[in-house]
């Protein structure tokens, strides 16, 4: 009887441009989340001075 190898996804290594690519999108949105959270706590900071 043969022998049944497991067909797992094994991923191929990323080129330079992909690398670079992923990177750029990583950033972008690390620093969309980051602006998100900076409006957050203005807006909290804002209605605690003007809420008065």
């Amino acid at each position: 009887m043969p022998e049944v190898i497991a067909m797992t996804d094994v991923p191929k290594p990323l080129s330079a441009d992909e690398v670079a690519a992923r990177r750029k999108r990583v950033l972008r949105t690390a620093w969309a989340i980051g602006a998100v959270a900076l409006a957050v706590y203005l807006a909290f900071l804002l209605s605690g001075v003007f809420g008065q």
